[in-house]
């Protein structure tokens, strides 16, 4: 008779995705993520793989799942000006809180893990990819409805939008102080005008 799993996969990767995007792929040990995942070594091994393989299964769940759900919940009753105040006001308010998140998973690897491999490079490329998407639809929908000036390229708008998210992220890690990333945000949003 086959061996049944006792445990939720989804909740498992859901655990191994926060410990990956609390302390980065090298700083977590095959330890740190049984504890967190509440499953034994062999369990994860027969599921998810090595910890490269659960690390790549992580960073898929949080693009498809973590990314797509800030992204849409941030464009809940908001025009497309208030969805991207929504979204910067965010960024600053969680790299200056008292108590700073882990940033962005996506962001994070790109830093720590992407240089190193392709694999890991491509999904992180994909992440931004359609970030940038995203950014281009709202000022496109900006434009059309006059919250934006109909002179702005929305494919270049949305790649410095793009870049500035990434940055005030990186600029977060070690220097998050809400008057410099609030000036960040402000200059970003000013090219819409």
């Amino acid at each position: 008779m086959p061996w049944e799993k006792t445990f939720d996969v989804d909740e498992a990767l859901c655990a191994a995705m926060e410990a990956f995007w609390a302390h980065g792929y090298e700083a977590t040990s095959m330890q740190d993520l049984v504890e967190a995942m509440g499953v034994n070594r062999g369990s994860i091994y027969d599921t998810f793989g090595d910890k490269r393989q659960l690390f790549l299964k992580a960073l898929k769940r949080y693009d498809k799942v973590e990314r797509k759900a800030f992204l849409s919940a941030l464009r809940q009753g908001r025009s497309p000006a208030q969805t991207l105040r929504a979204l910067f006001d965010t960024l600053v308010r969680e790299a200056a809180g008292d108590t700073p998140g882990d940033g962005c998973f996506l962001v994070n690897t790109a830093l720590d893990v992407a240089p190193h491999d392709t694999e890991v490079a491509a999904i992180v490329a994909r992440g931004f990819e359609a970030i940038e998407v995203y950014f281009r639809d709202l000022v496109r929908e900006g434009q059309a409805l006059g919250e934006f000036n109909a002179d702005v390229r929305p494919v270049e708008a949305a790649r410095l939008l793009l870049a500035a998210l990434i940055g005030m992220r990186v600029m977060s890690r070690s220097r998050p102080r809400k008057n410099v990333l609030k000036s960040v945000a402000a200059q970003a949003l000013k090219i819409l005008e």
